[in-house]
């Protein structure tokens, strides 16, 4: 059974089954930001949890594949080394897990952010929406907003 498990466990499934897997916590973001079920999901551990046993699972396989773990570090020299780094498959998703749970975790502050100071949904749909393509965007974008809600921005919000 366990072999099983493994066999199914590809670095392209682990791709799409994360990908589908963030879909409904960000909808929930997006409409219903406010209720309890939302705050339960998002704001837990439970999805940490899941995104790092699919990160930990992935660098393990790195691991197995005698993949040249040190060279990783060489992506801050050129991005000709990024792009090479990219090309390995194993190392492209684990960046992309990356990606995924630092996004939700911007999505979900966001999200908690425009409830705090009452902003409406359809207005915080616009950065949530550009959080989950491109983060820093949309996160300039929320606090542009949020200085008309808040009155106020702060440097250590």
């Amino acid at each position: 059974m366990i072999s099983q498990f493994q066999s199914f466990l590809t670095f392209e499934n682990i791709y799409l089954c994360s990908n589908f897997a963030m879909l409904p916590f960000w909808l929930m973001l997006i409409f219903i930001p406010g209720y309890k079920i939302t705050r339960i999901f998002t704001n837990s551990i439970i999805l940490p949890l899941l995104i790092a046993a699919a990160y930990s699972y992935t660098f393990y396989q790195i691991l197995l594949m005698d993949e040249p773990i040190l060279e990783i570090f060489q992506i801050y020299l050129s991005l000709e080394n990024l792009y090479t780094i990219f090309a390995t498959e194993s190392f492209l998703l684990v960046f992309w897990l990356h990606f995924l749970a630092l996004n939700l975790f911007l999505g979900s502050w966001v999200s908690i952010d425009g409830v705090k100071y009452n902003m409406p949904k359809k207005i915080v749909f616009a950065p949530l929406i550009l959080i989950f393509f491109s983060g820093p965007v949309g996160l300039v974008l929320h606090w542009m907003i949020r200085i008309f809600y808040a009155k106020k921005i702060g440097f250590h919000d």
